[in-house]
């Protein structure tokens, strides 16, 4: 069924936006590919009819989208400054907030040294194979590539990667390409719910390895 909408929201270098519509809670993003004239070219303002579709357990996503005649001159919809003014709040406090995240960033990179330490320890003393030093770095890259393509695959609304393989990638030993895709990419950094599942499949693939090296191969824990 045909819905009414407005454009709110248009990022033209990388052909996405959102569609605001009094019969849908939430805005509807939109990719240009979805719109069935590929001769229109999306400005906000501009009032469009679409059909809605939910993939992947997302948000709503328009398709089948028509320009309609004489809309693009009508203003945004009043509430449309309100959430402009939301979003840009996050950007002022940005100096702060970057101040306040240089504590983790600076832990998270104390244990990959720490975690890279045990490792070359237990190489070296023969208690893990010499694999293992190529292994875990390209298990790492591996993760950093999946969050990399579950991000883009989010903006252009394609297909994602589902959280529990990320988990699972990480919890085999890709967590420090996972740290570094969350940190240098963006993605999956402040959703707390994913956060408590990914720091507890890192506690646990490393306290396998740490069981590994001092007890199930015989090195006393006082070494």
């Amino acid at each position: 069924m045909k819905r009414p909408g407005r454009l709110v929201r248009w990022e033209a270098e990388r052909g996405f936006g959102f569609i605001r519509s009094p019969e849908v809670s939430a805005d509807v993003f939109v990719h240009l590919r979805d719109f069935s004239d590929r001769r229109v070219t999306p400005q906000v303002g501009m009032e469009l009819s679409f059909e809605e579709i939910h993939v992947g357990g997302k948000g709503p996503r328009a398709v089948a989208v028509q320009a309609v005649s004489g809309g693009a001159s009508r203003p945004v919809p009043k509430r449309a400054p309100v959430n402009n003014h939301r979003r840009s709040a996050p950007a002022r406090a940005n100096p702060r907030r970057a101040s306040a995240s240089e504590a983790p960033a600076s832990w998270g990179l104390l244990f990959l040294l720490a975690y890279g330490v045990l490792l070359g320890a237990a190489v070296w003393s023969g208690r893990l194979p010499l694999l293992v030093l190529g292994v875990v770095p390209g298990l790492s890259l591996l993760v950093f590539f999946a969050y990399a393509l579950d991000k883009n695959a989010a903006q252009t609304g394609r297909w994602r990667t589902k959280e529990s393989t990320l988990h699972l990638l990480a919890l085999m030993g890709g967590w420090p390409g996972a740290w570094a895709g969350q940190r240098l990419l963006r993605h999956k950094s402040s959703k707390q719910s994913f956060l408590i599942v990914y720091r507890a499949t890192v506690a646990i693939h490393c306290a396998a390895v740490l069981a590994w090296v001092c007890w199930l191969r015989g090195i006393p824990l006082a070494v």
